[in-house]
């Protein structure tokens, strides 16, 4: 649990121990990342820190929050814009460029948080996992406008192209991660784009 702070003041300094924790869970884990840690690197005091949060699980929780709100509203506003085989490309496209832009460290931030707290902590395996259904629902609603616009084929299953789709993004983030290279995920979603060309309409 955290608390909202009722001014800006103290919005601003919460927020500045969310982003700091953030950064350092995803260099470090949540379990290696201690409230000193993060004391340290945000310049906050111990009675702000506990203010805000009631403890490092309440503190692992917004940080959770923060790193879903981030990825999906980007995700969220670049897929909607996805209407042809062209806007699909530019989508891919902005994926690697921000990786190549991260030097292709860190993955994907819900895809890490996923890997390191579902199996210990189930609220934060649930926050995740519907994170990861909204950004199904982001994918689906790109492909179904596809679909709607003749590209893809009304027979293809949507429900499995999304599931295969976001499969290959995390895929791909992972080994671009581990690799230090952006384009083992650009070769993950140009598979996953022939795989979606694969049920354009017209095809037998």
């Amino acid at each position: 649990m955290s608390l909202t702070p009722a001014t800006q003041q103290g919005r601003a300094t919460k927020e500045r121990i969310v982003r700091g924790a953030a950064a350092l869970i995803a260099e470090r884990g949540a379990a290696a990342t201690s409230l000193d840690d993060v004391l340290a690197a945000t310049g906050a005091s111990k009675s702000q820190l506990y203010h805000y949060f009631e403890d490092k699980h309440g503190l692992v929780e917004a940080v959770v929050d923060h790193q879903c709100a981030a990825v999906l509203g980007l995700q969220a506003h670049a897929l909607a814009s996805v209407s042809s085989w062209e806007d699909l490309e530019r989508w891919a496209g902005m994926m690697v460029a921000i990786v190549e832009d991260h030097g292709a460290r860190g993955g994907c931030p819900i895809g890490t948080l996923a890997a390191a707290l579902s199996d210990t902590d189930e609220r934060l395996r649930t926050s995740l996992a519907e994170a990861f259904r909204a950004w199904s629902d982001a994918i689906r609603g790109a492909l179904m406008r596809l679909q709607a616009n003749g590209l893809i084929a009304g027979r293809a299953d949507i429900e499995s192209l999304t599931t295969f789709t976001l499969s290959a993004i995390q895929g791909g983030l992972l080994l671009a991660k581990t690799s230090r290279d952006a384009g083992q995920l650009r070769i993950a979603l140009d598979g996953a784009i022939l795989q979606l060309r694969a049920n354009a309409a017209g095809r037998p």
